[in-house]
């Protein structure tokens, strides 16, 4: 990303965004405006990020061009729902019009030792939904903090089947870092690069974003981050981006 000014960046950080609402408490309207913001004028998000309630309402005031993906996000936000439960959560949102799952997995049983309960949850949903629809393992990498368990992991979530990993739900204090990202995109790199990579929490700022798609550019690939490959999970981020994408491009400033 060395090359690239922040003006591209953030054209790039938009079409890469997961616009997040993730309140239990939100109104239908508070969807309502977060699929409205969703639209700006300098283009779309990749998705809106909701919990599975939400998905009629998004589906509606999106309508059917899918343009912007609807992701729903199950066993929210602990990750201690029973496998039965999470499996008709998920088929429940894709009926619902879902296009996409992102699955918490259960991250404090695989903090106790039982990687098992890890993959049979991702590879259950995983053949739950119809293969369109990609699956996001939420991997909550900020409460695994031990880099061997992320390790562990994200290894278990790639092999039941994840198109995609994604260091948290991007809600609450637990966020992204570098190094988690590093792990992450590693493994990621390990099986071939064709597993996607999600950022979410704890990213305000196209700055903020810039050290994700250059860690995802060292390790992987410069023209690998996409929206089928790498997303940022956000609230905050999409008022940065817009303001920069609203502003006169350097060379059109006045010096005076």
């Amino acid at each position: 990303m060395e090359h690239h000014s922040l003006r591209e960046t953030a054209a790039v950080g938009l079409s890469l965004l997961d616009l997040t609402e993730l309140d239990e408490a939100a109104s239908p309207e508070a969807i309502d405006a977060l699929c409205q913001r969703a639209q700006t004028p300098f283009g779309n998000v990749a998705a809106i990020c909701i919990l599975p309630r939400f998905v009629p309402r998004a589906r509606l005031t999106l309508g059917n061009s899918h343009a912007i993906h609807i992701a729903a996000v199950v066993n929210f936000p602990d990750g201690g729902f029973e496998l039965a439960d999470v499996v008709s959560e998920a088929r429940q949102a894709v009926a619902d019009g879902a296009d996409e799952i992102e699955l918490v997995i259960p991250h404090r049983t695989l903090a106790q030792g039982d990687g098992e309960a890890v993959r049979e949850m991702v590879a259950a949903v995983r053949e739950a939904c119809p293969a369109s629809v990609p699956l996001k393992a939420i991997l909550q990498t900020a409460e695994l903090k031990d880099t061997a368990l992320i390790g562990k992991a994200v290894l278990l979530a790639i092999a039941a089947g994840a198109e995609l990993v994604s260091t948290s739900a991007g809600h609450g204090p637990d966020g992204a870092t570098l190094e988690a990202a590093d792990i992450l995109l590693r493994a990621i790199r390990e099986n071939g690069g064709k597993v996607g990579f999600k950022a979410a929490g704890g990213i305000e700022t196209v700055a903020d974003a810039v050290l994700y798609l250059r860690l995802a550019e060292t390790i992987l690939a410069s023209d690998w981050a996409m929206p089928s490959t790498f997303r940022f999970g956000a609230a905050g981020l999409l008022d940065d981006i817009v303001a920069i994408l609203g502003s006169p491009p350097p060379a059109l400033r006045s010096t005076g």
